[in-house]
């Protein structure tokens, strides 16, 4: 089995494309979000060859913020001019600010440092940085063009398929072509019609809850100025991030020196749409606000007035249960990202985690070569399911956290209203994971040990803990009942 790194000193090597030699395995890679387009860039690193298809036109780089944590970001030290610009659009020790619903102070501006330094950890290493989703989109897909990696648009996948006779997998596009590869990456979204081959028995459903989000210039904020004087940056032109937490709901903004931002959870009311095209009126959101429990603070309202028209999205919130199965049977077909496992916007992990899969399976590919293809795949998984069960369980924690705050006890604590990213997500490094346990869990695997029962390797998921299947649904239930989640065994911090 050709190994080339054989120890974490030898694998933090910055190791650019042109480093390794081409394994000959053809990689189809299915959607050009976040998940795709690191698979198309790692896999070309890793000597893969790599064509990709998007239904649409060109790529959609629109959006607002999200948050990328630093185990999403560790491969950038492989690609230097990735690394540099993404340093450049980065929001640099940003500060933040916690208030009640009401407008009442709970945490003032803090810096991450200092918050970090507070809970006790390093004020030199956050555990990542809110991110412009289209300012980070733009920076992949100028890199996925400028390694010449092909993309062909307009290609609407209708289903997928493999032929294990001749180890090949496939998609079937919308016209009736259908396109075969070593392997194909199903990076297509929640909604992929690679969940019927895989096993789609687990679909992704609402979860009851949406997002309005809305990102436009700052200069409207100059229409009034109150609203401007609140939602103002800090010393030095600084961004702030502005957290309100609220009973059954929380709200976010984002001021920078080019764009405001604004995010707030809801229950779903029937408007809800997934796409950045598909807008809404602020009369709607107004409303939506007055309907809920509690006064919310008459400059948040004054905020949603200032967004310009065909500016506000209404994202719905989908979910599933933990889904074993990422794969066809053959291990042909390998779902990546939203896929495989979506999240709520709580967990702070949805894009880390495609990202993670991404670099991961590229390099499970390499270890593995062109003639170990499903056993690669199937070593993937292995190292990633119950990490990313772990990680979606903890987006259901924080939103209990934040849509049911307990503000007596935060009056006690204040960092209570701070959501959870501990360090066994954030400490985590996916290709050196990878390069140390590929033949650790090969052969666990040919001995039939189940991951929960590994003992050769540490673990990426909290220490001690062991995984049972959970229900989202009951755990929803519960929190609508006042029973409050609890995360163990293990420790998750």
């Amino acid at each position: 089995m050709p190994h080339a790194l054989t120890n974490r000193d030898s694998i933090m090597e910055t190791k650019p494309v042109g480093s390794y030699p081409p394994t000959g395995i053809d990689v189809l890679i299915v959607g050009t979000g976040l998940g795709g387009l690191s698979a198309a860039l790692e896999c070309k690193r890793k000597g893969h060859n790599v064509r990709m298809l998007e239904r649409n036109a060109d790529i959609n780089t629109a959006g607002d913020m999200y948050f990328m944590g630093l185990s999403g970001t560790r491969w950038f030290a492989h690609w230097p001019e990735l690394k540099k610009e993404y340093d450049e659009i980065s929001l640099h020790n940003a500060w933040i600010e916690t208030y009640k619903h009401s407008g009442e102070v709970v945490i003032p501006p803090k810096k991450v440092s200092d918050r970090l330094r507070a809970a006790g950890l390093d004020p030199n290493l956050a555990p990542g940085e809110f991110q412009m989703r289209p300012l980070v989109y733009k920076m992949f897909v100028n890199a996925v063009e400028k390694v010449g990696i092909q993309v062909s648009f307009n290609c609407r996948v209708v289903d997928y398929f493999e032929d294990e006779s001749k180890g090949k997998g496939g998609c079937v596009l919308e016209d009736g072509t259908k396109l075969e590869a070593d392997v194909v990456i199903a990076a297509d979204g929640v909604g992929s019609k690679s969940q019927k081959l895989v096993g789609g028995q687990v679909r992704a459903e609402s979860s009851g809850r949406a997002m309005w989000r809305a990102a436009f210039p700052k200069e409207h904020l100059d229409k009034n100025p109150e609203v401007k004087e609140f939602f103002k940056m800090q010393p030095g032109e600084e961004p702030i991030v502005r957290t309100f937490l609220g009973p059954s709901t929380y709200a976010l903004t984002l001021t920078r020196e080019d764009v405001m931002i604004w995010i707030m959870n809801h229950d779903v009311n029937g408007s809800e749409e997934e796409s950045w095209n598909h807008t809404i009126e602020t009369e709607e959101v107004l409303k939506g606000i007055d309907d809920l429990p509690g006064e919310w603070c008459n400059v948040f309202k004054e905020l949603v007035k200032l967004t310009p028209p065909k500016t506000i999205v209404n994202f719905p919130l989908l979910w599933r249960n933990p889904q074993p199965s990422w794969a066809s049977p053959g291990a042909r077909v390998i779902q990546v990202g939203d896929c495989a496992h979506s999240y709520l916007p709580t967990s702070g992990n949805g894009a880390t985690q495609a990202i993670e899969d991404s670099v991961s399976l590229a390099s499970c590919l390499q270890l593995g070569g062109k003639e170990n293809i499903p056993q690669s795949v199937r070593v993937h998984i292995r190292l990633r399911f119950i990490r990313n069960a772990c990680a979606q369980k903890m987006g259901l924690y924080n939103a209990e956290l934040l849509q049911s705050t307990d503000w007596d006890k935060v009056n006690l604590d204040p960092r209570r209203a701070a959501p959870k990213h501990p360090k066994w997500i954030w400490e985590h490094d996916p290709e050196a994971y990878v390069y140390e346990n590929y033949d650790k869990s090969v052969q666990s695997m040919k001995k039939g040990v189940k991951m929960e029962d590994e003992d050769s390797f540490e673990p990426n998921y909290p220490t001690g803990y062991r995984y049972e299947a959970w229900d989202m649904y009951k755990i929803m239930e519960d929190m609508r009942n006042g029973v409050s989640m609890e995360l163990k065994p293990g420790n998750w911090d």
